[in-house]
C-alpha cells in the first residue's frame, strides 16, 4: 500500500504522520532531533514498504532532515508550509494547531498535488555557490550599514556633508584634515576612524568571499556568465536558487518563478496583467541588476533593445520590465543548456575551464562582459547583468 509520512520539523524534535491514500492516518511519530533522526525514522516506516516522504520547508529548518532521508535512499518531497496551512484550515474535523495535525497535513497536501511537488534531491555544487552567494550578500549589507553610519558621522562633523560616492582613501583625507574643537567633535572624530576601519575590513572580507565564489563559478562549469552582464555573483545566486532546472518546463515557468512575468488580474471580458510581486525576490533582483547594467553600457543589446522600447512609447518601467523578461528567458536557456550537457541540475562541480567565467569571445551572448565597479563608500548591491528572443507582444494593460 503506498503511504506519504508527511513530517513537522521543529529544531528540537519533528513529528511523522503516515497517511494512506484515503488520507486516513496509519501511524504517529515523534523523535527528538539528534544525529541518529533520520534512521530512527526509517526503521519506524519500514512496516510501508511503499512509501514517500514529505518535509515541509525542505529548504528550511527540515533542509538536515530531508537530506539525511535522502542520503538513506528515501523519496523526499518538498511542500510549501502554505499549502499545509491550507489544508489544516479547509479540513472539517480536529484543526487545532498542533504538531500531529500539522505534519497530517504536509502528507495530505503532498498528496492531493503529488505531481506537483518538488522532489529533494541531494545537495550538490549548487549548494556551495548558495553558501558563498549568501556570504557576500551578508558582507555586502554589513558594509552598506556601516557606510550610512559614516556618511552620518561625517555629515555633524564637515558642514554640508560629503559627496554620497567617496573611497575609503578619500575619507580618511577628510578625517586628517579635522580639528576636533571639543569633546563631542572628538568622540565623533573617534567613531568615525572606527567606522572606516570596518569598511575596510569588510572591504577585505568581501573580497575574499568573492574571490572564492568565483572559484565556485568556474568550477561549476556554467555557462550563465557568458550573457552580457552576468557575474560570478549573480550567477552563483541564480545556480544557487534554482538547484535543478527541470523544476521549470518552460521559460513561462521560470518568468513566473522569478516575478519576470505578468500577473493576471482579468475580470470578465477584461484581460489585464500587472506587475507580479510574487516569485523569488533574490532571483529577481539579480535579473534587475542584470538590465541596470546593460542600460547602462550603451554597445549592449540590452542597451538597445530598451531604447527602442522607449521609442516605442513605452516608459522607463515598462522597458525596464520587457527588458528583464529577455534576460530571464536568456537565463533559462543557458540553465537548460547546460543541463543537457553535464545532466539534471546543470551543474556538475568541476569542468572544463573553457565552461567557465570569462569564456571565449565566440561563445559570449549579447557582447563582451562588464568590468566590477571601483570600491566607493556608498551602498553597494550585488554585482553585474542578459538576453533571448523577444517575447511576444501583447495588448494588454500593465500597471507602470
Amino acid at each position: 500500500m503506498a503511504v506519504m509520512i508527511g513530517i513537522d520539523p521543529h529544531k528540537g524534535s519533528h513529528t511523522a504522520v503516515a497517511v494512506g491514500a484515503a488520507e486516513e492516518p496509519l501511524g504517529t511519530l515523534r523523535v527528538r532531533a539528534c544525529p541518529d533522526q533520520a534512521g530512527t525514522l526509517v526503521a519506524w516506516a519500514r512496516a510501508w514498504p511503499e512509501r514517500t516522504w514529505a518535509v515541509e520547508g525542505a529548504r528550511g529548518l527540515g533542509g538536515l532532515l530531508a537530506q539525511q532521508l535522502v542520503a538513506a535512499g528515501e523519496r523526499v518531497l518538498d511542500v510549501q508550509p502554505k499549502l499545509a496551512a491550507r489544508v489544516r484550515l479547509l479540513h472539517t474535523g480536529n484543526t487545532s494547531k498542533n504538531d500531529p495535525n500539522d505534519a497530517r497535513s504536509v502528507a495530505v497536501a503532498a498528496l492531493r498535488s503529488m505531481a506537483r511537488q518538488e522532489v529533494v534531491i541531494a545537495d550538490g555544487h549548487a549548494r556551495v555557490l548558495k553558501m558563498w552567494a549568501n556570504r557576500h550578500r551578508d558582507l555586502s549589507r554589513a558594509r552598506n550599514q556601516a557606510v550610512c553610519r559614516l556618511l552620518a558621522v561625517l555629515c555633524d562633523l564637515i558642514p554640508g556633508g560629503v559627496p554620497e560616492e567617496i573611497t575609503a582613501g578619500q575619507a580618511a583625507r577628510l578625517l586628517g584634515q579635522i580639528s576636533p574643537s571639543g569633546p563631542v567633535a572628538q568622540a565623533r572624530c573617534e567613531l568615525a576612524a572606527e567606522l572606516l576601519a570596518d569598511i575596510r575590513h569588510l572591504d577585505a572580507r568581501r573580497r575574499e568571499a568573492r574571490t572564492k565564489l568565483a572559484a565556485a563559478v568556474k568550477a561549476s562549469g556554467t555557462s550563465l556568465t557568458e550573457v552580457f552582464g552576468v557575474g560570478p555573483v549573480i550567477a552563483a545566486t541564480v545556480i544557487g536558487d534554482v538547484v535543478t532546472v527541470a523544476r521549470f518546463p518552460t521559460r513561462d515557468h521560470f518568468a513566473a518563478c522569478n516575478g519576470t512575468a505578468p500577473a493576471g488580474v482579468s475580470s470578465g471580458e477584461r484581460k489585464i496583467y500587472r506587475l507580479s510581486l510574487r516569485g523569488n525576490r533574490r532571483l529577481n533582483h539579480a535579473i534587475h541588476m542584470a538590465a541596470i547594467t546593460q542600460i547602462r553600457h550603451k554597445h549592449s543589446d540590452g542597451r538597445a533593445y530598451y531604447e527602442r522600447k522607449i521609442a516605442q512609447g513605452k516608459t522607463h518601467k515598462e522597458a525596464l520590465r520587457r527588458l528583464k523578461r529577455r534576460i530571464s528567458d536568456a537565463i533559462y536557456a543557458r540553465l537548460r543548456a547546460d543541463a543537457r550537457i553535464a545532466g539534471p541540475g546543470g551543474q556538475p562541480g568541476n569542468h572544463s575551464v573553457s565552461r567557465a567565467a570569462g569564456s571565449h569571445p565566440e561563445r559570449q551572448l549579447f557582447g563582451q562582459a562588464t568590468p566590477g565597479p571601483q570600491t566607493t563608500l556608498r551602498a553597494t548591491a550585488a554585482p553585474t547583468p542578459a538576453m533571448p528572443p523577444e517575447p511576444p507582444a501583447d495588448n494588454t494593460r500593465q500597471a507602470t
